[in-house]
C-alpha cells in the first residue's frame, strides 16, 4: 500500500476519516492499490497514523461505493475490474443521455450558455491539463442531463457517472482524446441548438462509445504497466 499522509494534532475523527477515504480512493484511481490487491484496516491505521474507527468508517463508505469488497476473515480488498458491469454502465448512461438530447431538441429555453462557453472554443483556448478537462467532461454530461429540469433523471445520471469515473477518466491521459473531446462536444452542442434531433443523438452515442472503447483499451494498458 501506498499510503503515506499522517493524523493531523487535534483532527476530528469525521475529518480523519474523510482523508483516509480520500487517500484510500486516489491510491485506487492512481493505479497504486490495484484490483485484486488485498490489505487489513490495520494496515490503513498504521500508515494513516489513525484508530480502527475511522478507518473503518472510510473503508466501508468505499465499500458502499463499489471500490472495495470486505471479508470478514481475510480483510479488504480492491475490487476486481468487471469490464461487463461498467459497460452496462455505460449503457444506461447513453440511454440517460439521448432522452437528455432529445427532451432539449423540444424545448424553447435550452440553457446550455456555460457549456457553450467552455467547449465553443477556439483551439488556443483549450485547456490541455488532464484532470481539469476530465472533471469538465463530466460536467458536460451532467450538464446536459440537469438541463432538462428533471431532478431523478439527474440523480439516477450522476450516480452512474461516480460509478464508471475510476476507468472514464483514463479518456484524457492521451492529447488526442482531449483534443477529439473538444470538437466533440463542440457538434453536440451545435446540433442541440440547431435542435437536429437525430443528429444530437448520433453525435452523443458515437462519443461515448468511442470513449468507452479507448477507456478499456487503456486500463488493460495501465494494468499491465502497473502490474509488471
Amino acid at each position: 500500500m501506498q499510503l503515506s499522509a499522517t493524523r493531523k494534532p487535534g483532527e476530528r475523527p469525521d475529518s480523519l476519516a474523510e482523508r483516509v477515504y480520500q487517500q484510500v480512493k486516489d491510491d485506487i484511481f492512481g493505479f497504486r492499490l490495484l484490483p485484486g490487491d488485498r490489505f487489513s484496516e490495520g494496515d490503513v491505521a498504521e500508515r494513516m497514523q489513525a484508530s480502527r474507527t475511522p478507518v473503518r468508517q472510510a473503508l466501508y463508505r468505499l465499500e458502499r461505493e463499489g471500490y472495495l469488497e470486505v471479508f470478514f476473515r481475510s480483510g479488504w480488498q480492491v475490487r476486481p475490474f468487471d469490464f461487463n458491469y461498467f459497460e452496462e454502465l455505460y449503457d444506461v448512461r447513453i440511454v440517460l443521455e439521448l432522452a437528455a438530447v432529445s427532451r432539449l431538441c423540444g424545448m424553447a429555453e435550452q440553457g446550455l450558455e456555460r457549456l457553450e462557453a467552455i467547449w465553443r472554443v477556439d483551439e488556443s483556448a483549450r485547456l490541455d491539463d488532464a484532470q481539469v478537462v476530465c472533471a469538465l467532461d463530466e460536467a458536460f454530461h451532467c450538464g446536459l442531463v440537469q438541463a432538462t429540469g428533471n431532478a431523478e433523471m439527474a440523480r439516477m445520471h450522476y450516480e452512474i457517472t461516480e460509478k464508471i469515473r475510476i476507468i472514464r477518466r483514463l479518456d484524457f491521459t492521451q492529447q488526442s482524446r482531449i483534443a477529439a473531446t473538444y470538437e466533440e462536444h463542440a457538434s453536440i452542442l451545435d446540433a442541440i441548438s440547431a435542435r437536429h434531433h437525430d443528429l444530437a443523438q448520433q453525435l452523443l452515442k458515437t462519443h461515448i462509445e468511442v470513449s468507452k472503447q479507448e477507456v478499456r483499451k487503456i486500463t488493460l494498458h495501465r494494468l499491465a504497466v502497473a502490474r509488471g
